[in-house]
């Protein structure tokens, strides 16, 4: 595997295109048309490193050192210019399709502790068994990392790896939020007794449901983890700077990806099921079904027909950024393009951009994740030769 610090720095230019509302509950947007107005500021893409294979996410440690999870079940780190292999034992990881090494975050406290935590597929004897949170020690040269505890088990699994999820991102109380896969198991999103096809809200240091969670008074304690249910595949998740919003970055199947304000205790609509009446997959039905739930949250945007299988999520934050300080990026695979997204105080969307360099110009993004430095880290996600990108305003 080639592992390379380059100095490939691009000055780009982001586009500013029209939205058009779809019909539909007010601010549920389609995806943008290819008109487009003139640039509002120009980006500066640097590529860090090549040589990955399906980089996950993205975590920043002290020292501006990143740490990168790769699906197969590696461990990169980035310093100095350089990266390197972290030796670390993830013979348990089950990596078959969507699965593997998923999301990754660095605890708070990783300055006392060096902890950091993953989301990963685990096997057994050759055979699945779960998803599951697993905390890590990192050594103090970074060489290496052991397994301090697995901090949350029984998130469901499909063998073949479908719609496994896992992202992980930290609340502005330090809470644990995470966004899960519903496995392509047709009742499970609907089901809060399940911990697929959600978000979960826990405490990063024991993986137990916050105190405040909606569903605290449950004698089932995976309900009592359920922040939000009624998902089909949760790929990004991430806090808006200075406030409570949560945002989520979700696929449809061939058609409504959306982008969603998350509601304590509230339903999004998923049910493949069909009310329990159906036990195929039925990817027909809608991503937010308003007629069998009428109170499902409403995407604040949504792809319309087509699926550009959105992924990382995260925020500008900083006057460096310009116009775009505060915007929302979202990085897809399928559509191999980013998306800024200008939200009201509401969140509701009032304006997208896209970047016209990202237009298949660096292949599928998987993690977007903004740094310390205010800077927006990108992982590619084709399978060879990925990289880590970071962005920047010129």
């Amino acid at each position: 595997m080639r592992l390379t610090a380059l100095a490939l720095v691009v000055s780009l230019s982001v586009v500013a295109t029209a939205c058009s509302a779809t019909a539909g509950p007010p601010a549920v947007q389609s995806a943008p048309p290819a008109t487009s107005k003139p640039a509002a500021t120009t980006l500066r893409v640097q590529e860090l490193t090549a040589g990955l294979e399906h980089g996950w996410d993205v975590g920043f440690l002290p020292g501006d050192q990143l740490l990168i999870s790769q699906r197969p079940g590696r461990l990169t780190l980035f310093a100095g210019g350089r990266a390197t292999n972290v030796s670390a034992d993830f013979s348990d990881v089950l990596v078959n399709g969507e699965g593997g090494l998923m999301g990754l975050v660095v605890n708070p406290d990783f300055a006392s502790t060096r902890e950091f935590t993953t989301c990963q597929t685990h096997k057994e004897g050759g055979k699945a068994v779960d998803i599951r949170l697993v905390t890590w020690r990192l050594s103090d040269d970074a060489a290496s990392a052991t397994k301090a505890r697995d901090l949350l088990t029984g998130l469901p699994v499909n063998p073949s790896g479908r719609h496994s999820g896992c992202r992980p991102a930290l609340g502005s109380k330090g809470e644990l939020f995470v966004g899960t896969g519903d496995t392509a198991n047709p009742s499970i999103a609907q089901d809060r007794h399940s911990l697929g096809g959600k978000v979960l809200r826990i405490d990063v240091k024991t993986g137990k449901p916050l105190p405040d969670n909606p569903f605290i008074s449950s004698a089932n304690p995976n309900e009592q983890r359920v922040y939000t249910y009624g998902h089909r595949n949760v790929q990004g998740v991430t806090v808006r700077p200075g406030t409570d919003q949560v945002i989520t970055a979700e696929h449809g199947p061939s058609f409504d990806d959306e982008v969603n304000l998350l509601k304590a205790g509230a339903n999004y609509g998923w049910d493949p099921s069909k009310g329990g009446t159906d036990s195929s997959y039925d990817e027909s039905v809608p991503m937010t079904d308003k007629t069998r739930f009428p109170d499902a949250v409403s995407p604040l945007w949504t792809s319309g027909k087509i699926t550009e299988a959105i992924s990382g999520a995260a925020f500008l934050t900083g006057p460096r950024w310009g116009p775009l300080d505060g915007s929302l990026a979202v990085v897809a695979l399928k559509g191999q393009k980013m998306l800024l997204f200008k939200l009201d105080d509401a969140a509701a969307v009032k304006e997208v951009t896209l970047p016209p360099e990202f237009n298949d110009k660096f292949g599928r993004l998987r993690a977007a994740r903004s740094g310390p430095d205010g800077a927006l880290y990108v992982t590619t996600s084709d399978g060879s030769d990925d990289k880590l990108l970071r962005v920047t305003p010129s």
